[in-house]
């Protein structure tokens, strides 16, 4: 298979997951576009586990790494099938496939060439993936921060993006300096959060906000593509429901049927539904998709609410809002009714619990 050249740095190739390997790129300097002569994405490598490695994979639950590698080595093979393509990228340089589908034990795979199964230049595509994400989890938290002008949003985000990355991930030597630059930042943070940490190594969200000061923008598809998509996903429910004899509702109160599984369709597709501009969706389907969206609005506000006890701080509420409005498209905030008037009101909140902790802390 031909290589094709991408701008995309990776800092995991060439490295699997030991902790026993030489410096590594960090996600700070994938983030800047800056190379690392140690990494490089043409790298072939092999898996190798370092003691500490082995030993944090044999206290681990999840699926066993070598299922996964295999998984995702036919995961790629069938998007390639399904796309009628023969590898990640075109002759220009863009990208075959779409890495969406896979979650992110799946990417890592990849990025590092685990079992050495992968390409360069899918490892080059899967680190860029990852990278995306890393922006996405950060873009809402950038916009809160311009809204409150603190910066401990940003810190904690970044924290809750590495601890939840799988075992292998967390084996490098790669997450281990970031997790350690985050938790300074949000160190920092705490005793300032006015003020954005600076001089910390391998701070992958100083890195973003150098290149992202005012955050980064989150690729959307169509609106009008998303309707059809997901009427598509509605009509392979039905036609499941049918096949078992079974009429496809949308009630939980209906006492005959197959109830539609809302819970795996993501908020701006729910939001096509319920917005319904292209009437391609019956009243059922719009109201279901309501409620569902509705649900879920309640659940990020408790969920806020209950960081905000077990933390002790009651400024995290206002602040849980914020992100979960930021991270919203337009139209998802017209589908669940998030207004500009809530985004204010949680901004004033914010301000004014913070200036109130202040006085109390003199």
């Amino acid at each position: 298979m031909t290589s094709v050249s991408t701008n995309y740095s990776n800092p995991y190739a060439g490295s699997a997951y030991s902790r026993a390997v030489a410096t590594q790129p960090s996600l700070a300097t994938l983030l800047s576009g800056q190379e690392d002569s140690h990494g490089s994405a043409s790298a072939a490598t092999h898996l190798t586990l370092s003691q500490a490695a082995r030993a944090q994979l044999a206290t681990s639950s999840a699926k066993d790494f070598a299922a996964v590698i295999s998984e995702t080595r036919g995961a790629l093979d069938k998007l390639y099938s399904d796309a009628k393509v023969t590898g990640p990228y075109d002759s220009a340089g863009k990208p075959t496939v779409d890495l969406t589908s896979l979650d992110r034990r799946a990417l890592f795979a990849i990025a590092s060439n685990s079992g050495a199964k992968f390409t360069p230049d899918e490892q080059a595509l899967a680190a860029n993936e990852l990278k995306t994400r890393f922006n996405t989890a950060l873009s809402a938290a950038t916009q809160t921060q311009q809204l409150t002008g603190d910066f401990s949003a940003l810190y904690k985000v970044a924290l809750d993006y590495l601890d939840a990355a799988g075992p292998e991930e967390k084996a490098t030597v790669t997450w281990a300096s970031q997790r350690e630059a985050v938790v300074k930042g949000l160190q920092a943070t705490q005793q300032n959060p006015s003020k954005a940490p600076s001089g910390i190594s391998n701070d992958p969200v100083a890195a973003y906000l150098a290149q992202y000061p005012n955050g980064s923008s989150i690729p959307t598809q169509d609106f009008g593509s998303v309707a059809k998509s997901v009427r598509a996903k509605l009509d392979a429910q039905a036609s499941a429901a049918a096949a078992a004899g079974k009429e496809l509702v949308f009630d939980p109160g209906r006492k005959t049927g197959q109830l539609a599984d809302l819970s795996q369709i993501d908020n701006r597709s729910l939001s096509a539904i319920a917005l319904n501009q292209d009437q391609l969706f019956s009243a059922q389907e719009t109201f279901a998709a309501k409620q569902e969206l509705n649900a879920r609005g309640r659940a990020s506000i408790l969920a806020a609410l209950k960081q905000s006890q077990t933390s002790g701080d009651p400024t995290q509420l206002s602040l849980g809002i914020l992100n979960a409005y930021s991270a919203m498209s337009s139209e998802e905030r017209q589908a669940a009714n998030w207004t500009t008037a809530l985004r204010d009101h949680a901004v004033q909140s914010y301000k004014s619990t913070s200036t109130l902790l202040s006085m109390l802390r003199g």
